[in-house]
């Protein structure tokens, strides 16, 4: 029959009632720049988080440089971040003036941790960016206690990563409060327990790319952080620098959130942990399926993890003839990522080279992704994960 790696048609027709008449209301009242959608959306998307303030941008892109930006950092700071994740969290790194350094990752789940992290960390280390790659969390408390105790910024990627959540445990902590950290030591006393992505960095980024979990109908994102001087200050910088018409405190930008997509937006955030539900009961279907297949590795999911699947993500033996085989009965597949971003063309100042990071450069020879998205049946998971059976089977 065949499945798609994706049909966004599916859930439109779900919500279309709903989303025509979100579309309409901005349409009437003419206000597509910010205003009241815009502040609604990030009031519910920060209740949703847990994180006191949001911040409605462009894209998330530059939910990722605004932050960077509004450090304050000295330019040519280095800024922490992993070698195998989308382009973006590089390009903003670069675009705030700030040297990216590349880490490698953890094999078993795809991101950073607090070893690869301080293997690469210098006297130069300004930042860290845990990238919360396919919908699962970096392990916050000993990546937050590695920063606090080094004076480090964490800026969450939280852009394939909505509504996961970690079991964390402030108790894990040690060492010293940063000028930085996000949680005063009483709120973190307090904060034992499941919490959000985008929740527990001194700031993060969301991104509402279509093809996320909570996707718009174009480009936008979103800033959260618990301080609210940083909020203030991401808000300016989001309008070319002031709050003011015509007055600027900081050179700023145009990555103002449109209404529109804010009100898409807003009509599709109390359904994300149903379709994150479903996203996990396809992946537990893959599972079940696909486990005793040689030549796959299934995704590991850490133990107090919460993995919403932004994507379902095999390393697999003789990756591209599947893709291939794949292909031929109908089936798409996803290719996260084929090239470490310290092996990237325009990079090539930053003297990476084949070799250094091995985690990373593997990965990139390995990882398929299948599809994933809510709406598939029961019946296309099945055909999909036969399908990588028949493969491997000869």
């Amino acid at each position: 029959m065949g499945v798609p790696f994706l049909d966004l048609k599916l859930q439109y027709n779900l919500l279309k009632e709903d989303l025509d008449e979100s579309i309409g209301r901005v349409v009437s009242s003419q206000h597509f720049i910010l205003g009241p959608e815009v502040q609604s959306l990030e009031e519910e998307v920060a209740d949703y988080l847990g994180a006191p303030f949001a911040v409605g941008v462009a894209s998330g892109t530059d939910a990722l440089l605004l932050p960077l930006r509004a450090m304050e950092a000295e330019p040519g700071s280095e800024v922490i971040l992993p070698a195998f994740t989308f382009f973006a969290t590089a390009g903003a790194v670069w675009n705030a003036g700030l040297k990216p350094v590349f880490c490698d990752v953890q094999r078993e789940t795809f991101n950073v941790t607090a070893e690869t992290l301080e293997a690469v960390w210098t006297e130069r280390t300004r930042a860290v960016i845990p990238v919360h790659l396919f919908g699962q969390m970096a392990p916050m408390a000993e990546i937050r206690e590695v920063c606090r105790r080094r004076g480090a910024f964490v800026l969450e990627d939280a852009a394939q990563a909505i509504g996961a959540k970690q079991l964390y445990s402030a108790a894990r902590l040690g060492g010293e409060q940063s000028d930085h950290s996000s949680l005063s030591l009483a709120e973190e006393d307090s904060s034992r327990g499941w919490m959000m992505a985008g929740a527990l960095g001194d700031a993060a980024a969301f991104s509402f790319f279509p093809t996320k979990n909570l996707g718009g109908f174009g480009d936008g994102g979103l800033v959260t952080t618990s301080d609210e001087g940083f909020a203030e200050k991401v808000s300016k910088l989001r309008v070319h620098g002031g709050k003011q018409m015509y007055h600027h405190e900081m050179v700023g930008t145009n990555s103002r959130l449109d209404a529109l997509q804010a009100a898409v937006l807003r009509v599709k955030l109390p359904y994300l942990d149903g379709w994150a539900e479903a996203r996990q009961k396809n992946a537990a279907l893959y599972d079940e399926i696909l486990g005793d297949t040689e030549g796959v590795t299934l995704p590991t999911v850490a133990p107090g993890n919460s993995h919403v699947y932004n994507q379902y993500t095999l390393k697999a033996h003789q990756r591209d003839e599947l893709r291939d085989h794949l292909a031929e009965r109908g089936i798409g597949s996803g290719l996260y990522y084929p090239l470490g971003l310290h092996l990237q063309e325009c990079f090539g100042d930053l003297g990476g080279k084949a070799g250094d990071l091995p985690v990373t450069e593997a990965l990139t020879e390995e990882v398929v992704s299948l599809p994933i998205f809510p709406e598939l049946t029961e019946g296309q998971v099945t055909e999909v994960a036969e399908a990588v059976r028949e493969f491997y089977s000869g």
